[in-house]
């Protein structure tokens, strides 16, 4: 197993976070060993845990991987996802971004995973602490997914510990030949899913609730996924919100969410992507109705910016979309906040030799 995963860290627990961004993880967690608490009144807001990155973009140039890395320990995010794309635009495309090429193929690609492990593999960073993820596999074609798993498994050893974003279903994909998977497809998985459950991995699936016109059209084959696979660590990439789901009811979200969080214990809520805040969370009283709904599920949630690494985009670009994605953690309860802004459900899912520290009782 590769030493990214050897160490125990300690996360920054005081005011003194931003000065310990500039250590390594060890170092930070030798200065901060004796801190007794997390005090938020004094301290970020912001998740020290960004679980949902795209390292590379859907086509053009990426951000250099160190650049990005350093704008994570500026940002004070300590443990990172590495997603690529699984999909890519076609070799010589001048779109960076598919929605601005409807009718371009954007199809299944192992490249952007290649680039991210041979990138980890010349840096070897320690800080931030990250993951690799494979994010190519074909849910509508399962049939090619062991042959890919296995070229992960014999060029990078080890080296991938999470898998995803998988699309099972990406209603903006539609324009661009993306095929959601059917309920037959999703019993083809069996193999890749036998595999992530005997390893421990986590995966982090794409599947869009539905439409404003239609908002549960596709909520049939999220929910055949949960009862085929109940034993693997399934992460529901932004609560099934899209931009072509933009006035659902919060009310029979949170209700549909709940209802699956009841029912399948091993799912974890990813609440990635500003969608949420711009389209739900910042509307009046919603807010409170999602905070009720994670402190009623405390250990179910992970952070993450769903920031894609295209080269137009800039620091201050990453610093507010962290800014954004995190502002639902205020509105938690401290066990909540500890598990989700902290990094504490992060860990346990990851089966990380890490803890979050606990937080300061108010006075």
């Amino acid at each position: 197993m590769p030493t990214l995963f050897r160490k125990r860290i300690v996360l920054p627990a005081t005011a003194l976070a931003a000065a310990a961004v500039a250590l390594s993880p060890a170092g930070a967690g030798q200065a901060l060993a004796h801190a007794p608490c997390f005090d938020r009144a004094t301290s970020p807001y912001t998740s020290v845990v960004d679980s949902h990155l795209h390292y590379r973009p859907f086509g053009g140039k990426a951000i250099p991987f160190e650049e990005l890395n350093a704008y994570l320990r500026k940002s004070g995010v300590r443990y990172v996802n590495a997603f690529g794309i699984g999909q890519k635009l076609p070799a010589g495309s001048s779109c960076t971004y598919y929605l601005d090429c409807p009718g371009t193929p954007v199809l299944p690609s192992i490249k952007n995973d290649v680039v991210n492990a041979e990138n980890y593999l010349e840096n070897k960073p320690s800080d931030p602490r990250i993951t690799l993820s494979m994010t190519s596999f074909d849910l509508a074609h399962p049939e090619t997914i062991p042959d890919t798993l296995d070229l992960y498994d014999r060029e990078y050893p080890g080296l991938f510990r999470w898998a995803g974003e998988l699309n099972l279903v990406k209603g903006a994909l539609l324009p661009n030949h993306h095929e959601p998977a059917s309920s037959d497809d999703i019993d083809g998985w069996a193999p890749m899913m036998r595999e992530f459950e005997k390893r421990g991995i986590p995966v982090t699936l794409h599947a869009d609730l539905g439409t404003d016109a239609e908002p549960t059209k596709y909520l049939h084959l999220f929910r055949k996924a949960l009862d085929r696979y109940p034993r693997n660590k399934i992460v529901w990439a932004h609560m099934g919100l899209s931009k072509e789901l933009s006035t659902m009811d919060p009310a029979e979200h949170i209700a549909i969410v709940r209802d699956l969080l009841t029912r399948y214990p091993r799912l974890t809520l990813d609440l990635s992507w500003r969608v949420l805040e711009d389209q739900y969370f910042s509307k009046p009283g919603v807010r409170r109705m999602y905070a009720d709904l994670l402190d009623a599920f405390p250990t179910r949630a992970i952070p993450g910016t769903d920031f894609v690494a295209s080269s137009d985009k800039s620091y201050a670009v990453y610093k507010e979309e962290l800014e954004v994605t995190s502002r639902i953690n205020k509105a938690l309860g401290d066990r909540a906040f500890r598990g989700i802004a902290l990094g504490e459900n992060y860990f346990r899912l990851l089966g990380l030799n890490a803890t979050a520290p606990r937080v300061c009782e108010q006075k």
